[in-house]
């Protein structure tokens, strides 16, 4: 599960001009699920076809075999790794395999009492490829249902988080570059753990100047997460950029003398030129077309990636 490129230099620029991001991490889960669906229900009809029992057991021998691997069979009897992580302080194969059968188990059961108390409910899930087709009863359907419904919650969460981490270095250089700021200026080596600290964490971003270090902190955040900003002004960031930013959490940053960057305010970029102004980093004042020079510096920054 990964980002495109092309789709971290679509967010890098639309979140430095102000626009909303997230119809493209939207249309790539779409993208991605119906993808995933499509080639789903080519594997049922093979399923079906070939199998000679009758039960539901077609699915299991199908979908959650050992030879599969341990996300699919996760997914595939209504689970995802890291639930399962959670519940068993462990996601290793074997965990995964024993908590995938429990559930499907568990799964099949309450559909079958569901089955049974509401049988004025027909449901019949016909599934055609070219001049093939396979029908799926009530219980094999919900199944079905459960499973992609499972899928698209997997790639929405993984997609948001690898987001967040793909674009947040990108983004930053990308600021530095727009001011032309010296590279000697920031820090934009590969992120890494900063055992120095005492809470060991991973390394946003560094503006640099006279043997000083000035740590930035990006999160793509909205304004329904404001425990975020919280953990940013615990951690004493020197500056702080967000996609979006109530009132109450740049009225936080500006007692904390944190300087703050709200990306999605009119012009929100041009803040950062506060924070190079503080820690007197030479810059050169941006005055040029968004619309022009952003592909271009996105652009080297990826050649160079």
């Amino acid at each position: 599960m990964t980002l495109t490129d092309q789709i971290v230099k679509n967010v890098i620029a639309r979140v430095i001009k102000s626009q909303d991001y997230r119809i493209e991490i939207v249309n790539l889960i779409n993208a991605e699920f119906l993808q995933f669906a499509v080639e789903f229900f080519k594997k049922i009809v093979s399923a079906k076809l070939n199998s000679e029992d009758i039960t539901i057991d077609w699915y299991r021998k199908a979908f959650m075999n050992d030879s599969l691997s341990a996300d699919d069979i996760a997914i595939n009897a209504g689970l995802n790794k890291k639930t399962i992580s959670n519940m068993y302080g462990s996601a290793t194969r074997s965990i995964v395999i024993e908590a995938a059968n429990k559930h499907f188990e568990s799964l099949y059961n309450s559909i079958q009492s569901l089955v049974e108390m509401e049988k004025e409910i027909e449901l019949t899930l016909t599934i055609k490829l070219k001049s093939v087709s396979v029908e799926l009863n009530v219980s094999e359907s919900l199944i079905v249902i459960n499973t992609l419904a499972v899928k698209r919650s997997q790639l929405r969460g993984g997609l948001w988080s690898t987001a967040g981490k793909s674009v947040e270095k990108y983004l930053m250089i990308a600021l530095c570059k727009l001011y032309k700021i010296d590279e000697r200026y920031y820090n934009a080596e590969t992120f890494v753990k900063d055992r120095s600290k005492k809470v060991d964490r991973e390394i946003d971003f560094y503006l640099v100047n006279n043997g000083k270090k000035y740590l930035c902190e990006v999160k793509l955040m909205g304004k329904g997460n404001p425990e975020s900003a919280d953990a940013i002004f615990a951690r004493k960031s020197d500056v702080f950029v967000a996609d979006t930013l109530s009132q109450q959490n740049k009225n936080q940053a500006d007692e904390l003398n944190v300087n703050w960057i709200a990306l999605r305010d009119k012009d929100g970029f041009r803040r950062f030129e506060l924070a190079l102004d503080r820690f007197q980093i030479p810059y050169t004042e941006y005055n040029g077309d968004l619309d022009k020079d952003l592909p271009k510096i996105v652009d080297e920054l990826f050649k160079i990636k």
